[in-house]
């Protein structure tokens, strides 16, 4: 059987959810949301914290997402907190210029109270992010039978997948089925306040507050100092190509992915980086997960620009997506747009077209 029967077989036993198939944060990031590396090395702000510092009201929760009060979570926290359904979350996936989508989302319910969204960018065809895709979720709820604390989830549920993705693979003994590798970008909401986000790769999250743009992950490429380094204590080189686009070994444009195990020896590894926040309902606008078919072309304050004009995140998901194409994007481009308490309550100038995009896209993926 090819990896694709397997895993359509595989998918009639994984758990039942909202699935979709596509057919370093900078420093004032860090600094304005009080993000919290896993390394510990930043506390969370106030504003994040645990602390009552300010407090939402049904007055100033008017929004155009109506959602109900989410009363187990709300008398914990002494706050009104949106019940967000997953029925309100917009996502997209458009082909581009390749000859096949190997992006794929996914939305779930892990339990009552926890939320799961993930992106995943194939590479090397689709067989990662296929696994992923099928399986991701299964090994979050796994790693939640051992553990509670999110981050500690997210991690080990990335390492469980990367390691039965080799030993699916490997059934099939062709070595170019492990030449296969996805990017994974997954977000955890909780009680509709506590978020944490593991990502290996260039896929990307951002939280949108206020109107401003926030990201969560910073790209995993070997022109980060720190990645490059590691890459080259494990053995392996860092070239860069034609276009200034650095590689790892010369074949691989990012340094942590889930498969790609031909590189695995020269330090690209499937350890995710991940970060934890305190959603705030009365400010936070969206969350949003996307792949570089959209980040290339489309800065974090663009997509909450032109989002933030948008009625629903599924209208925004779809004009996202577009305008990616319309700026000149050659690659598989996808989203995932999820409302928060303060959805619909900011408004941006939505930002004019820009040449200059289409001329950098014809190089990214020559």
């Amino acid at each position: 059987m090819s990896p694709a029967a397997v895993l359509k077989a595989a998918r009639l036993l994984a758990p039942r959810s909202l699935l979709v198939t596509s057919t370093a944060p900078s420093q004032n990031a860090v600094g304005a949301l009080g993000v919290r590396r896993a390394s510990g090395a930043a506390r969370l702000g106030s504003v994040l914290s645990g602390r009552p510092v300010s407090w939402d009201s049904f007055g100033i929760w008017d929004t155009r997402m109506e959602e109900p009060v989410l009363p187990p979570s709300s008398v914990p926290y002494g706050k009104p907190i949106p019940q967000l359904s997953l029925s309100r979350v917009g996502s997209a996936s458009v082909l581009g210029r390749r000859t096949q989508n190997e992006d794929r989302l996914q939305l779930g319910c892990v339990r009552d109270n926890l939320l799961y969204f993930a992106v995943f960018d194939g590479h090397g065809g689709p067989h990662a992010a296929d696994y992923c895709y099928t399986f991701m979720e299964k090994h979050v709820r796994d790693a939640l039978n051992e553990d509670e604390d999110l981050e500690k989830v997210l991690t080990q549920a990335f390492l469980n997948v990367d390691k039965a993705l080799h030993t699916h693979l490997s059934y099939f003994n062709n070595p170019s089925f492990l030449t296969a590798g996805t990017t994974a970008t997954v977000a955890l909401l909780q009680d509709g306040v506590e978020l944490v986000v593991g990502s290996v790769g260039d896929s990307r999250a951002l939280l949108c507050r206020e109107g401003r743009s926030y990201s969560l992950t910073h790209d995993h490429t070997p022109d980060r100092e720190d990645e490059r380094h590691r890459i080259e204590r494990s053995g392996g080189f860092v070239t860069w190509n034609s276009v200034g686009m650095a590689n790892v070994n010369g074949r691989l444009a990012m340094t942590r992915s889930i498969g790609d195990f031909h590189l695995k020896r020269c330090g690209v590894i499937a350890t995710p980086e991940t970060q934890r926040l305190r959603v705030c309902n009365a400010h936070d606008n969206f969350l949003a997960l996307t792949t570089d078919g959209i980040n290339f072309l489309l800065s974090d304050q663009e997509i909450c620009d032109v989002t933030n004009q948008c009625h629903d995140p599924t209208e925004a998901a779809r004009l996202i997506s577009q305008q990616a194409l319309q700026y000149g994007s050659e690659d598989n481009a996808s989203i995932v747009v999820v409302p928060l308490g303060a959805w619909g309550k900011h408004q941006s100038s939505v930002t004019g077209y820009s040449m200059s995009r289409n001329l950098s896209s014809t190089g990214r993926w020559a």
